[in-house]
């Protein structure tokens, strides 16, 4: 006679206590199948899990209570469920509010349709999966791990979203702020941005690559320091391509995940100038040749070269942007920013409608800096992949010094602007050592 079977859903990231009460509560009731979340999975109500997806299987796998482990594509236990009829779930009792209270719901109406039984194993107090997260978070990561999260988060999210980060302060912010959405799912920032701009600004100094490549990697070890989400760089024009080979691999040892260069040619100038300011586009088939300069260049096979094409800011059609995509990607670029200085969005939707009919289809980067009011869902609609909020964090705080600045001034003291600053106390808790 066969024995009963069991399914159990898990994210499996760390696994603890927790998790190996409920194996063992599993096992006694019969045969146990893990439906192991996807990274996709996971990544649509909580934070994209340490451990990728193989690893995590192989560990589950290794588990004496561990008949068998299938994918789990989504939050949803229920086509899983209905192709294998299990005897059981079993499924600890924390589930019974927030975001997957909905997803429980669902299981009780599937199991009833062959009579089925869900079975609650009390929660394990004191360890939980997020609380080990936490202090991982607190310990650090290595640069291999921060580099091949960017690919993961493209392959396992609508759209990525990317903040601005000038300072390690303002990469402390971007890690630890985080929502919770109408459906109890975590709302948070998967990446960061540093932005030769704001790097430029924070100095006093202009936007026209005057802050040397050694400076803008330091800023970028100061980040690496106290978070670790993964970040983009923007490299300019890239330079020689001889100086765009140290570029690369320097930051391949940092462990930032992707460099993005844009297609222009002398001087650079900041594309929202418009075309007042005299700017050269550079040829197809010299920034094709700086990208392949770039791949070559890359240890890793996880590392991302984007190409940043500048034809909208310059006066040009959607017609010339596809046409540079196209060889770009043929070039070896891994994603394509389309900039745009438009108030409208209309002209980047055109390109990435014509995009979904590339040879080569790859990530697609927006950024919407003069178009704000286009929402993530609307881009991610359109067909973008990654969003980048390329200067903000530096332009909120630019206001908030001057307004300062000048109340101390007029007051001749400080008591009428603290109402509207951080306390020390609030200050230094962003900073877990000093937190008290």
């Amino acid at each position: 006679m066969s024995r009963p079977t069991v399914y159990v859903g898990m994210s499996a990231d760390l696994v603890h206590p927790g998790h190996i009460n409920i194996l063992e509560q599993a096992a006694g009731l019969g045969e146990v199948t893990v439906g192991l979340l996807t990274d996709r999975a996971i990544a649509s109500y909580k934070r994209l899990p340490y451990m990728t997806f193989d690893q995590r299987k192989r560990v589950i796998e290794s588990l004496e209570h561990v008949h068998e482990v299938i994918e789990q594509d989504s939050l949803d236990y229920v086509p899983n469920l209905e192709r294998l009829q299990p005897d059981y779930v079993v499924h600890g009792d924390d589930w019974r509010s927030g975001v997957q209270q909905t997803t429980r719901e669902r299981v009780i109406e599937a199991l009833d349709r062959w009579g089925g039984q869900l079975v609650e194993v009390p929660y394990t107090k004191g360890i939980s999966s997020s609380q080990l997260n936490a202090a991982l978070r607190q310990v650090g990561t290595t640069p291999d791990v921060r580099t091949a999260r960017l690919r993961r988060l493209l392959d396992s999210k609508p759209i990525v979203r990317l903040m601005e980060a000038h300072s390690a302060l303002a990469g402390l912010i971007i890690e630890n702020t985080e929502l919770e959405g109408d459906d109890g799912a975590k709302v948070e920032f998967d990446g960061m941005w540093s932005s030769s701009l704001t790097d430029s600004l924070v100095r006093g100094k202009p936007d026209i690559e005057a802050v040397d490549l050694s400076a803008r990697l330091q800023t970028v070890n100061d980040i690496f320091e106290t978070t670790t989400k993964p970040l983009v760089f923007d490299g300019d024009t890239g330079g020689q391509p001889e100086h765009f080979t140290f570029t690369v691999r320097s930051l391949e040892r940092l462990g930032a995940s992707a460099v993005i260069i844009e297609d222009k040619e002398g001087l650079k100038r900041n594309s929202l100038l418009g075309t007042d300011v005299a700017q050269t586009q550079s040829s197809i088939e010299d920034f094709s040749t700086r990208i392949a300069v770039g791949k070559q260049a890359q240890i890793t096979d996880t590392f991302m070269v984007i190409a940043r094409i500048e034809s909208l800011p310059l006066g040009k059609d959607v017609d010339d942007a596809v046409r540079r995509a196209e060889a770009y990607i043929e070039a070896g670029a891994d994603a394509i920013m389309i900039h745009s200085r438009a108030k409208e969005p209309d002209d980047v939707f055109a390109f990435c409608e014509r995009a979904q009919s590339f040879p080569k289809p790859v990530p697609i980067v927006a950024v919407p800096t003069s178009y704000s009011q286009v929402s993530e869902r609307e881009l991610a609609a359109h067909g973008v992949d990654m969003v980048i909020y390329a200067n903000h964090m530096l332009r909120a705080a630019y206001p908030q010094m001057v307004k300062t600045a000048r109340s101390i001034l007029e007051h001749g003291r400080a008591l009428e602007i603290e109402p509207e600053l951080a306390s020390i106390k609030d200050a230094l808790a962003l900073v877990p050592e000093t937190a008290g």
